[in-house]
């Protein structure tokens, strides 16, 4: 099962002062408050294009067993598809589960609501 992700766009220092003012206890992140950030609009397109969100989509409808049955079956090289998903794995939109010898990704959100600050 998949979650709604918020998603905040803000300037890296601003990003550093709420982290830190987190960090010290001054700020409580409320819920609802988004727990992934971007620096910039660009930088967000890019992990959330639309290639890569029909790739989430592939991915939760196919459960693939690891990368390279999923690079398989949509025709890209294990190797460029692992940095895509390596990716969206620091963002916590992926995750990338060991099992064995082999990893699978599994998709943690299809859906993100994003807030410009």
């Amino acid at each position: 099962m998949t979650e709604t992700i918020m998603i905040g766009i803000m300037p890296q220092e601003k990003i550093r002062e709420r982290v830190l003012a987190i960090a010290r206890g001054e700020i409580k992140p409320k819920p609802g408050e988004p727990k992934i950030w971007f620096t910039s609009m660009k930088s967000l397109a890019e992990v959330l294009s639309d290639d890569n969100r029909a790739l989430l989509r592939v991915i939760q409808e196919t459960n693939p067993d690891s990368i390279s049955s999923l690079a398989e079956s949509i025709g890209r090289k294990p190797g460029n598809l692992s940095r895509t998903l390596k990716t969206m794995s620091r963002y916590g939109i992926v995750e990338m589960r060991r099992e064995k010898n082999r990893v699978r990704p599994i998709v943690r959100a299809t859906e993100f609501h994003i807030v410009a600050a």
